[in-house]
């Protein structure tokens, strides 16, 4: 009788030994999930190697009860990787591989993109994509970015190289931030290649990325294009990784594991010899410092192929302005659709407005199960969280004072439409944020392709319109309120709102030389909004990395964020105040974590959240290594209190 060490998707890491039943010996390999008793549950497991002995010990060992895959769904450097996100990520072994590893037991015809592998004729490079692509094949270094201006041919310079391992045999795997984005990419390489290409990201069925899963590990597919899970992608051959929009917070879990796809790729990188390429207009400040050093190597694609140039900016100041849309911009709107081209309208905010607010006493509307204010959306005339979930019809007295004197505060989405139609009746408006994005299966492409080929006049929107989507026919694009983001208590705010400016700015003029940008701030001297309109990216990144220098916060440091939440407030803060003492004592008992900087236990940003009460500790130090071991020490043999929950977030995005 032979013995399988299994590995279980349990909150602690654990390897247990099974025997193997005759009946399942033929069937029984590593990197199969099995179901196995454990206690008097029943457990789905991932078989992790197999012995001929039995292990030493007076104990009972059980039997596996079944073996779940034909052929095995990881490989020994998933496994590897898992491992590491142990240490990395404080994720168990087993937890993190059931993270990774589809659930889909069926093998349903998914594999949209499957046909022989052959290369379509591609149109000349410009200099500035014949220069990328000469640095990337010399062979120089194994990790580069593409520092490249919006509009410079980066995807182009993916696909060449993409292009030259595949004609080596070796496979590729192209991440992108957003499944809008999958889509799009997926039918740009189908059309240009014919070959065999497969999506991952969350929107497909279980059984659907398993089938998917099952063809790259057999190496049946070249491509893969996916989202920030993708990474996990189990490779026969793998001989490139690209992460383009390299800056996106998208990339990074907000779930346990609490990963940074960047961070992963890297790993896989290092231990298996593949190419690395990263992108962005506006690279994260981790990777400009990685830049800065050598770490990264950088290569420039400062100018816009074609007859695309870099649009004008104007930047209008709304501080004393009543209206959404200012007369600066309702004239460019205008202008552009008498030219009948394409207008962009942006706002980093779903919903109607901002919130609804108690003029007689100033109180704002907030949800009861968290400490953020209720979005008014006007067609449903409902209250709505949108951190929770919490709905409820249009409050008309206040809670506070019983005043009914209540009105909107700020502006959305929806708001901004109602004035566009008023101002514009015979222009086609279409909205796409989240919200509409979830009213219908395929909503999104619609309104995305009317848009395109000119059936809609103004498209507005969230973030969502923002990130990567080409559209041949816009010039014009405004900005609504281009400082919200520098309110959120957080970091990186100047950061976000030059990215999410700059990207924005870089829809116009894509494909033309008359791409005109209006930025509407009440803060016109803003760091981030100055910088954006002025295009001065080598600035903006000089004074922020002298500011995160200053107050030692990335990439000058590294974070880890330690969340207790609990529906009793009294006992998240007894939590936190526990394990804050406990590691003020490592620290003092110990020299070696001199360098180890602990923050107060404190309140989240957002206190309370679906009903949960948030306090958090944070740690800082210079050294990685340094944090991890102290973290580790203190953690490793921790257990939260009954209804108390941590979690545990190395290098955090958002302190929120």
């Amino acid at each position: 009788m032979r013995f399988a060490t299994v590995l279980l998707p349990l909150p602690y890491e654990c390897e247990y030994t099974y025997s193997i039943p005759d009946v399942l010996d033929s069937r029984a390999k590593p990197g199969v999930r099995c179901s196995v008793p454990l206690g008097r549950r029943k457990m789905v497991g991932f078989i992790a190697s197999i012995s001929e002995e039995r292990p030493s010990g007076d104990y009972e060992i059980r039997d596996i009860e079944r073996i779940i895959d034909e052929i095995p769904v990881f490989n020994d450097e998933l496994l590897d990787i898992a491992k590491w996100m142990r240490t990395m990520y404080f994720t168990p072994t087993g937890l993190s591989l059931s993270m990774m590893i589809p659930s889909g037991r069926k093998e349903s015809e998914v594999s949209p993109f499957y046909e022989p592998a052959s290369f379509k004729a591609i149109e000349n490079l410009s200099e500035g994509q014949e220069h990328a692509l000469s640095v990337l094949r010399s062979g120089e270094s194994r990790f580069y970015y593409l520092f490249g201006v919006t509009g410079s041919g980066k995807s182009e310079v993916y696909l060449r190289r993409a292009e030259d391992m595949i004609k080596e045999g070796r496979q590729v795997l192209y991440m992108v931030p957003e499944i809008t984005l999958s889509q799009q990419l997926s039918d740009e390489v189908y059309d240009r290649f014919h070959g065999r290409v497969a999506i991952l990201h969350s929107s497909l069925t279980p059984s659907q990325r398993l089938k998917a899963w099952h063809e790259i590990m057999s190496g049946d597919i070249d491509i893969v294009i996916g989202a920030r899970s993708s990474v996990f992608a189990p490779f026969r051959n793998l001989g490139l990784i690209i992460l383009d929009e390299e800056h996106e917070t998208s990339y990074k879990s907000g779930n346990t594991p609490r990963y940074h796809a960047r961070q992963v790729a890297q790993y896989r990188t290092a231990k298996c010899g593949t190419e690395f390429i990263m992108g962005s207009a506006t690279p994260s400040l981790e990777a400009w410092e990685m830049m800065r050093t050598g770490k990264l190597r950088r290569i420039d694609m400062p100018e816009r192929i074609g007859e695309g140039r870099y649009p004008k900016i104007e930047v209008v100041n709304t501080l004393k302005e009543k209206r959404n849309i200012s007369p600066e911009l309702e004239k460019a709107i205008r202008k552009a659709l008498s030219e009948k081209k394409g207008i962009l309208l942006f706002l980093n905010r779903r919903g109607f407005t901002y919130g609804y607010q108690c003029r007689s006493c100033g109180t704002i509307l907030t949800c009861p199960n968290c400490s953020v204010s209720l979005t008014y959306h006007k067609k449903s005339n409902r209250l709505v969280c949108h951190t929770c979930g919490f709905s409820e019809p249009l409050v008309h007295v206040c809670p506070e004072c019983s005043s009914r004197d209540l009105s909107p505060s700020g502006f959305g989405t929806e708001n901004i439409e109602e004035e566009a139609r008023a101002l514009f009746p015979y222009a086609r408006i279409a909205r796409l944020d989240t919200d509409v994005a979830e009213s219908g299966k395929g909503k999104t492409q619609e309104i995305l392709q009317g848009f395109r080929n000119g059936s809609i006049n103004i498209l507005l929107g969230t973030q969502m319109i923002a990130k990567g989507l080409n559209f041949p026919l816009v010039s014009l694009v405004g900005v609504m309120n281009a400082d919200s983001s520098l309110s959120i208590p957080d970091f990186r705010a100047e950061e976000r709102t030059f990215d999410l400016l700059h990207q924005v700015a870089g829809r116009a003029g894509r494909y033309r030389d008359d791409g005109f940008v209006i930025i509407q701030t009440t803060q016109p001297f803003s760091p981030a909004v100055a910088a954006a309109a002025d295009n001065d990216l080598e600035t903006f990144y000089r004074k922020e990395m002298e500011n995160r220098k200053a107050t030692g916060f990335p990439p000058f440091s590294r974070l880890l964020n330690l969340t207790f939440r609990s529906i009793s407030e009294e006992k998240a803060i007894k939590a936190v105040e526990d394990l804050g003492k406990s590691a003020y004592e490592l620290e003092e008992s110990n020299s070696a974590y001199e360098d180890i900087e602990i923050f107060s236990p404190s309140p989240c940003p957002v206190e309370k959240k679906a009903r949960y009460y948030r306090y958090h500790m944070l740690l800082r130090s210079s050294s990685a290594s340094l944090l991890l071991s102290f973290a580790h020490k203190l953690l490793d043999n921790y257990k939260a209190p009954s209804s108390v929950y941590l979690e545990i977030d190395m290098d955090p995005i958002s302190l929120m």
